[in-house]
């Protein structure tokens, strides 16, 4: 059920829900979260279910501050210190030493822990008001089926999992993609996902440099090889590669196009599309948080319009679109 985010008397019911066990959706400033409260494992046991996902992929547990998140931890480690003093609230996930009994589930089993508070007001007061109900954090990702489009619109939700859930309305969320996603828990700072905050800028508040994924790393959300995948079948495409199939696809009489049996076709480009072609076109943004801001969106909008094949122009080389491409190489892999 859809129900204004805005509302107090709503927080506090949804505060009362999730204290008590239940499922409730609600906004980020990246996407929409399935949240249960993080420290009642059955509770938790409902999101995994709810989103048919492995009970192995961990969780991010949003807290309502920086010293909410300490019981969670084993360990604070200084580089993380660091991170949540410039990102928090905000788009950044630290991962830590687990406190031992803690959140088990939550973890996916492991000895760390990824922790992050949100800045979407929707957020924060309903974290503020479940922890005045003894509720020291919400476990929350994606309010999704596992493995596709993260919604980015409360409509989203109801779309992927049902009229039941409780559903809190936040309007758009305005990063669209992820947190970022770094590790902190063994003596240096390692991306695990990259997202709207760029590399240089993380890097600047940590003083040292930024390393990446390596063998030896914690699972963690939104890492597999497959993952943020529409209906459709996605391929990623250099610019000259696309411009050379756009120009054989404005050999194709319209009429031809219309009668033939093709694959129905949708592209995401900032290259023009041939007028007349019977293919469903957004035009990519330049800027790549404009991106970002509707790429689930407008791969979620080809499926509704019944696209088998989505082809998107690669995004530029810049440090800027990292989180961008990342979710693009996962949506294409097979």
């Amino acid at each position: 059920m859809l129900l204004d985010g805005h509302d107090p008397v709503v927080i506090a019911a949804a505060a009362d829900a999730i204290a008590a066990g239940e499922l409730v959706a609600f906004p980020t400033e990246t996407v929409y979260g399935l949240g249960a409260r993080a420290d009642d494992d059955a509770a938790v046991a409902r999101i995994y279910a709810a989103k048919g996902r492995p009970t192995g992929h961990p969780l991010i547990v949003h807290v309502a501050d920086a010293a909410a998140a300490r019981p969670f931890c084993a360990a604070w480690p200084d580089l993380a210190q660091r991170l949540v003093t410039a990102f928090w609230p905000g788009p950044m996930t630290v991962i830590v030493p687990r406190a031992d009994g803690m959140a088990a589930a939550s973890a996916g089993g492991q000895a760390t822990i990824g922790l992050r508070c949100p800045s979407h007001p929707v957020a924060l007061a309903l974290l503020c008001a479940a922890a005045a109900r003894g509720v020291p954090g919400i476990a929350a990702p994606s309010a999704n089926r596992f493995g596709r489009l993260s919604p980015t619109q409360a409509a989203h939700v109801v779309a992927e999992l049902g009229t039941e859930l409780r559903v809190l309305d936040g309007g758009d969320c305005a990063v669209g993609i992820e947190s970022t996603i770094v590790d902190c828990s063994r003596g240096r700072a390692v991306l695990l996902r990259p997202g709207s905050l760029t590399r240089g800028a993380i890097e600047a508040v940590l003083g040292q440099p930024l390393e990446d994924r390596d063998a030896d790393a914690p699972r963690a959300s939104g890492t597999l090889a497959s993952h943020y995948a529409p209906r459709a079948k996605v391929r990623l495409m250099a610019p000259g590669l696309l411009q050379s199939a756009l120009q054989l696809l404005a050999t194709v009489p319209a009429d031809a196009t219309a009668q033939r049996p093709v694959v129905p076709l949708a592209v995401y480009s900032r290259l023009p599309v041939p007028s007349g072609s019977a293919v469903a076109h957004q035009v990519m943004p330049t800027r790549a948080d404009l991106a970002a801001h509707e790429l689930f969106t407008v791969l979620r909008r080809f499926d509704d319009l019944g696209a088998q094949l989505i082809w998107v122009e690669e995004p530029p080389a810049g440090p800027e679109w990292d989180g961008v491409r990342d979710r693009l190489w996962r949506a294409c892999a097979d």
